[in-house]
């Protein structure tokens, strides 16, 4: 397929407990994973994908952000992680994947930056991996205030425009299960369905976008404020995950990617698609068939 690493989420409950005691057959997994990816040429990211009372998809699930006892037992497992992979140079760290509500952009802060002060006693070279609030969005990122040091890495997600990405999934309350949209299509019409189902929030994006850009433009007027902020920190630029849902034509499906492959290349940011099969994304699922061999050649 030509990649040259996997990103790996790694959910906390197979890894520690409740009150956080090593599971020992849950690092096995990750001791596998990290064992094939070096067989194969491959470098790997071990990505907290859920912490303990914490985790993107469930908004009741978020005592983390308020609880010490619960920030300390995330630092130490973090501990664990790198006295276990860290200093080794094909094995990077990501924090915590997708940290939702903007009230949680000072805790997230404080909690962050305290354990990238632990892992760095442990593992000073260590790549770690940061993003910010609104599902590790590009406006989260530069909410970011972090001890940043020359290994650290910035990171948000890319699955814009939202409303063709996640056109039809059953998980977003105000998606009509039926919607359907091409790609490419007129920002005004991107626009409009953006609005329609999904509110003014989500206009942001669209400051300063004149009608007639084109796709490539788009994604670059979307990263600008990540790439700014890259060039200020003097650090690099990870975009996580980026993908199309399932439902979605296979033919539109790779003119999006198209596009978002010549703006992530022209910006050298280094990217992981979500993801490699099922769970409605997956690329090697058979509905990405029809585009396999030519979707490869972008990644």
């Amino acid at each position: 397929m030509g990649v040259d690493h996997v990103r790996m989420p790694v959910d906390y409950n197979v890894i520690q407990t409740e009150d956080g005691k090593i599971i020992e057959s849950g690092m096995k997994h990750i001791d596998n994973c990290v064992k094939w990816s070096k067989e194969y040429g491959l470098n790997i990211v071990i990505d907290l994908h859920k912490t303990c009372s914490f985790t993107f998809d469930d908004p009741q699930y978020c005592a983390f952000f308020r609880s010490l006892a619960l920030q300390e037992q995330f630092i130490a497992l973090w501990q664990e992680l790198a006295r276990r992979y860290g200093n080794d140079d094909r094995i990077a760290f990501e924090l915590l994947n997708e940290i939702t509500f903007a009230e949680f952009a000072e805790p997230w802060n404080k909690i962050a930056s305290l354990t990238l002060k632990e892992i760095r006693k442990i593992a000073p070279k260590t790549r770690i991996i940061v993003g910010g609030i609104f599902n590790s969005s590009i406006y989260g990122l530069t909410l970011l205030d972090l001890p940043w040091d020359e290994n650290a890495v910035l990171t948000f997600r890319c699955y814009n425009p939202l409303v063709f990405t996640h056109q039809g999934a059953d998980w977003i309350d105000v998606m009509p299960a039926d919607f359907h949209m091409s790609y490419p299509l007129p920002l005004k019409e991107i626009k409009n369905a953006d609005r329609k189902l999904f509110g003014e929030s989500f206009m942001r994006d669209y400051e300063g976008m004149s009608e007639d850009i084109t796709p490539a433009e788009y994604f670059k007027h979307i990263f600008a404020p990540a790439t700014a902020l890259a060039k200020k920190l003097d650090l690099p630029l990870y975009c996580g995950e980026y993908g199309v849902i399932d439902r979605a034509d296979a033919d539109s499906t790779l003119n999006w990617f198209r596009a978002i492959h010549a703006t992530l290349e022209e910006l050298k940011i280094s990217r992981s698609v979500w993801n490699y099969k099922q769970m409605d994304f997956g690329i090697t699922d058979e509905h990405y068939k029809p585009v396999y061999s030519e979707l490869i050649k972008l990644l």
